[in-house]
């Protein structure tokens, strides 16, 4: 019989005291402090710093999140790529809205990113492709994303295939079920943990005149 280890969750907490966050010390942009705090991140050694939970909705407001890796950064938004045919694709090709999150524990702090979305142009998708190890361009003609498989030795068998018809092709095509989506934001919010629960949020938000900062209670 297995032991079982009862976790006490309601007494499960960290006081959060490595920093804060101020108007003064924000960069004039979103994008560039995101940079910052994503450089940080990645020069602290932190697993993934480009990972980000993305959660999106279907058509009838039923949402689902799942982790994906940024793979493009700067002043129209920020991009990861993906199948085409996936769900996630499915609810952005629906309702062109979608919110990431940046979870960086370790530093005790978050950022936000909310904002409409658009398909990433054929030529920064072939930039990125091409970047890419030529198992991953394998996989990603080879796996049906999202859809429902009998077992592993169907994925295998199809990955198997795959290899087999590009065996000798020295440069593997991009799919044409395959490619970038592009989060165009009108909020980033970027929250530093503080003692006590009194949270840093500092949050751009975009109106008529363009950018503004503002701070929000946490």
């Amino acid at each position: 019989m297995t032991e079982t280890t009862n976790i006490a969750l309601p007494a499960m907490r960290v006081s959060y005291e490595q920093g804060s966050l101020s108007e003064s010390e924000l960069a004039a942009t979103w994008h560039e402090q995101l940079q910052l705090w994503l450089d940080a991140a990645t020069n602290a050694g932190l697993p993934e710093p480009n990972a980000m939970v993305l959660a999106t909705t279907d058509t009838k407001g039923r949402p689902s999140s799942r982790t994906v890796l940024l793979k493009g950064l700067d002043a129209r938004g920020v991009v990861f790529f993906t199948n085409y045919t996936s769900n996630k694709s499915h609810d952005l090709m629906a309702t062109r809205f979608a919110s990431s999150t940046f979870p960086w524990f370790a530093m005790q702090r978050q950022a936000h990113v909310r904002g409409v979305v658009e398909k990433v142009g054929p030529v920064e998708t072939a930039e990125y492709w091409n970047s890419r190890p030529r198992g991953s361009q394998i996989g990603a003609w080879a796996s049906p994303q999202s859809r429902v498989v009998s077992g592993r030795s169907t994925l295998d068998s199809a990955l198997h295939k795959i290899e087999r018809q590009f065996a000798d092709t020295e440069k593997i095509p991009v799919p044409p079920h395959w490619g970038g989506w592009r989060i165009r934001p009108e909020e980033v919010e970027f929250w530093q943990g503080r003692r006590d629960r009194m949270h840093d949020r500092l949050r751009f938000r975009l109106g008529r005149d363009g950018w503004n900062v503002e701070r929000v209670a946490p």
